[in-house]
Order: C-alpha cells, then sequence, then structure tokens
C-alpha cells in the first residue's frame, strides 16, 4: 500500500467529514458547543456512541491482543453493560436535574469549590493523557505508512493530523461530534466487518469454515476461571468493568457531554443502555479479526511483529491481500482517532472554560466565544506536545496502557461521585486535594506490596483500589451534617 493511496484516503474521509461538520455548525452558539442544546435524538445518539467509545487504541491494540489474553476483554465488556445501566439509572436523572453543563458542577454543590477544581483537574489529566495514548497509536501508523517514506519527521506528522481535528470540531462542539461520530460508527464497522470476510477469503473459508477455524483456535477463549491471582480471571475483569464504565463514560465529560444532548433523561438513559450493548457485539468483531489475523499470519508464515498492536496493519499491507483492505484499515483507523481526538478536544475545552475558568459565569456571549476558542487552540498544542512524549517513551501495547492510566487517574474522580452519592457526611473541603492525590501512591504500593510479597497480578480492578483509598480519605476529614445535607 503506497503513501498516495493512503493520502487520497485520508483526504477523502476529512472531506466527508468537514462536510458534516459544515452542516451540524450551521447557527452554533456557545450553547450548541457545550450541550448540542439537548435536541439530539437518542436513537442518533446511541449508534454514535458505539463510535465514541472505540477509538483508535481499539481498531489497532483488540485485534493484536488476542494472541497472549484470548477474548478476555469481552469479560470486562460484559461489565462495562451492568456499568451503563448504573449510569442510566443512577447518574443520568442526577445530572439532568441539575440541568449541568460539566458534569463536575455537582461536586461544587455535593462538597464545596476546592473538591470542584479537584475532580475537573484528574479529568483534565485523565483525558490528556488518554487521548494522547489513543492518538499516538495512530500517529504511529501514519508515520510508518506516510510520513517515513516521504522523509517528514514524526512532529510534523502530530502538527498536521491535530491541526486537522482542531479544524473540524471549532466552531460545532457537541453537536458536530454526534454526527461525525455516527459517521465514525458506520466507516468502523464497514471495515472491521469487510476485513474480516477479506481475510476469509484469501484464506479459502467460507461462513461455516471461518466459525470452526475462529472456535478451533487457541486465542479464542472468552471466560478465565481458573486461576484468582491472574489479571484474566473473570470476576476481577468483570467487577472492573462495572466500575470502569462508570468512571470512565459515567463521571467523564467527553462521554456525558453526548448523552446531555438528548432532550431529557429518559431519552438519555435508553440511549446509554442501548449503546453499552451494541457495544458488545461491535468488540466482539474485533476479536475475531484478531484470530483471523493469527490464523492468517501462521497459514503464510509471516514473522510476528515485536508489539501486538501492529499485527493488523501487517496484515492489512500483505502483498497477498487487495488493495482495498489497506484502504479499509486506514479508513477504519482514521475514523477511530479523528473522532476520538476531537471529541477529547471538546470536553477539554468545556471544562477548562466552565470548570476552571468559571468563563459562562462572567463573561458575555461574544466573549465567551474567544475564550472557548482559545482554551481550543491551547488544548490541541498541549494534546500534541503530550503525543508526541509518550510516542518515545512508549513500549506496552496501547489498550493496557489506556487503562493503567485511567486507574491512576479516573479512580479518585469515582471516589469523590460514590462518597458524595453513598453519604450525608459533610467534607472539610480544603483536604479534598490531598486526599485525591494519595490516593493514587497508595494504590501503586499496593498494587507492588502484592506482586513482590502474593504473587498476586493486579488487573483492570487497580481503579476500585483508587477509589476506595480516596472515599478514606473522604472519611477521615469528613462529619456527620448537622442538617441533612441531600447526596443527590
Amino acid at each position: 500500500m503506497t503513501p498516495t493511496i493512503v493520502i487520497i484516503t485520508i483526504a477523502a474521509y476529512f472531506g466527508l467529514l468537514m462536510t458534516v461538520s459544515y452542516f451540524a455548525s450551521r447557527g452554533s452558539d456557545n450553547s450548541t458547543f457545550f450541550t448540542g442544546k439537548r435536541q439530539t435524538p437518542w436513537p442518533i445518539v446511541a449508534f454514535a456512541m458505539i463510535g465514541a467509545s472505540i477509538s483508535g487504541v481499539t481498531f489497532i491494540s483488540v485485534p493484536g491482543m488476542v494472541e497472549a489474553k484470548g477474548y478476555s476483554y469481552l469479560q470486562m465488556v460484559l461489565g462495562f453493560i451492568v456499568g451503563y445501566f448504573i449510569i442510566a439509572k443512577v447518574l443520568v436523572p442526577i445530572f439532568y436535574k441539575r440541568n449541568l453543563i460539566s458534569i463536575y458542577g455537582y461536586l461544587e454543590e455535593r462538597f464545596g469549590r476546592n473538591t470542584y477544581h479537584t475532580g475537573a483537574w484528574f479529568f483534565f489529566v485523565s483525558k490528556m493523557l488518554g487521548a494522547a495514548v489513543r492518538f499516538f497509536v495512530v500517529c504511529a501508523v501514519l508515520q510508518l505508512l506516510v510520513f517515513t517514506p516521504l522523509n517528514i519527521p514524526f512532529v510534523v506528522n502530530v502538527v498536521v493530523t491535530i491541526a486537522l481535528i482542531w479544524l473540524y470540531t471549532l466552531n460545532g462542539g457537541v453537536k458536530t461530534l454526534i454526527w461525525t461520530d455516527t459517521v465514525k460508527s458506520f466507516c468502523l464497522i464497514m471495515s472491521v466487518v469487510l476485513c474480516i470476510y477479506y481475510v476469509a477469503r484469501n484464506l479459502g473459508l467460507d461462513f461455516g469454515g471461518m466459525v470452526s477455524a475462529i472456535s478451533e483456535h487457541s486465542s479464542s477463549q472468552m471466560f478465565f476461571f481458573d486461576n484468582p491471582m491472574d489479571a484474566t480471571y473473570f470476576w476481577k475483569q468483570f467487577i472492573a468493568g462495572v466500575f470502569m464504565a462508570i468512571a470512565t463514560n459515567g463521571l467523564d465529560q467527553d462521554m456525558m457531554q453526548r448523552n446531555l444532548s438528548c432532550r431529557d433523561s429518559r431519552q438519555s438513559q435508553k440511549n446509554m443502555i442501548v449503546s453499552g450493548v451494541m457495544q458488545f457485539f461491535v468488540i466482539a468483531l474485533f476479536l475475531l479479526l484478531g484470530t483471523l489475523l493469527l490464523i492468517f499470519m501462521q497459514t503464510k508464515g509471516i514473522a510476528k511483529p515485536d508489539k501486538p498492536d501492529e499485527i493488523f496493519g501487517l496484515v492489512a499491507s500483505h502483498s497477498s491481500m487487495p488493495v482495498i483492505v489497506g484502504v479499509l484499515f486506514v479508513l477504519g483507523l482514521i475514523s477511530a482517532a479523528y473522532s476520538a481526538a476531537g471529541s477529547a478536544l471538546t470536553s477539554l475545552t468545556t471544562s477548562f472554560t466552565v470548570d476552571i475558568l468559571g468563563a459562562h459565569k462572567r463573561q458575555g456571549e461574544q466573549q465567551l466565544a474567544r475564550t472557548r476558542r482559545l482554551v481550543h487552540l491551547a488544548m490541541s498544542a498541549i494534546m500534541g506536545l503530550v503525543i508526541i512524549i509518550f510516542y518515545y517513551m512508549s513500549d506496552s501495547d496501547a489498550i493496557s496502557a489506556v487503562y493503567t492510566l485511567a486507574s491512576y487517574t479516573y479512580g479518585p474522580i469515582l471516589g469523590l461521585f460514590v462518597f458524595g452519592l453513598g453519604c450525608k457526611r459533610t467534607v472539610l473541603d480544603g483536604a479534598v486535594p490531598a486526599a485525591c492525590l494519595v490516593a493514587p501512591v497508595l494504590s501503586w504500593l499496593t498494587q507492588w506490596a502484592l506482586k513482590t510479597y502474593c504473587a498476586y497480578e493486579t488487573g483492570f480492578e487497580l481503579l476500585l483500589m483508587n477509589a476506595a483509598f480516596t472515599c478514606l480519605g473522604l472519611l477521615i476529614f469528613s462529619k456527620q451534617a448537622n442538617y441533612g445535607k441531600s447526596a443527590d
């Protein structure tokens, strides 16, 4: 697959994004950017949320992880579904009742301004790092396919791609994201289904033969109940999935900004539940593709790459594959990457403008629009810098890196909301930042001690450790409320 084909594919997709963005952002104002004016039909949001939940990391890393971890990821996705139900029934009504622009406004009402800013800053760090991890995978692939053959350095690669994303999210905000995510969801599903078809055809497998080959392959094991000490143990993954979904979707401004664009809480609840169930089947497609890629490599005698994230791209660009497979690979990759990075920029802009600067409370419409655009530009520049740093430091599979980072940074946010919703005790607002900073340190020490002295491999349940230590810190700095302040 030549750089020219990749560039044409990217240009065509970006042209489609700009067209959708133009029509979606007409007549946009600050309300449109932040909440989409809460006029989006829930089925559109539900379909768009499939694409919003699947980043370039999923597209690259999930097919590549099946050799080492099988289909264990689906155990976590089952937990996601339960987590989405909890979000729909508990968090969505609270956020709509308060008519929040940023979901972290709840923390100010419940605890105070220091807690509010602490939650906003933890989200800022979480989303910036998470988005950088996701997007660096895509930039690395584009570097290999396009920029290196043209002798263009990685820094230019990042600057160009971030600039494109900044351009199409500049005005429309959430409203634009929902419609571009709809396009992304369609492109992603189409890409993975057609890639499965072409790989199976190359191997001479019809539908029945493909099902048999996948089910008989060693990588297709889904449930792991035999070793509680292992990171792939079912209950560890399932329970972690429940709370990971709550933390990275229900308590994430990026995801909830879309869900809060529905007309009312009932519409948003329908969207949450339907999108959660659909996500399971889409992730399953990626894992099925991963097994087919392994079978293809074994059949063709292709050496395994150093990093599992490189498997999909290696097979897609193989000389025995038709050009269309490479085009589909690039289309799925960039559709995932551009939308994920675009949504991260929008949510970071919203949170920084509303939560940290408080500009919506003291600025008029025009001045707020100027502030929002400056923040949007600054977020783009910071993200580009973090991507470059992470690119030169990373050596692990990206999906694990994303969830490890999320466990440390979303844990305190989860702890704040669990404590706030679960009891009526008042907390010393000034002590909250310290409690949230100490929690990740204690979690890291606990993780190290368990591995060193008990041979226990901590997986995604690290998130729960962080949340528990945060709740413990809040409890230490709390007292019984005298007047029964509401916890919801």
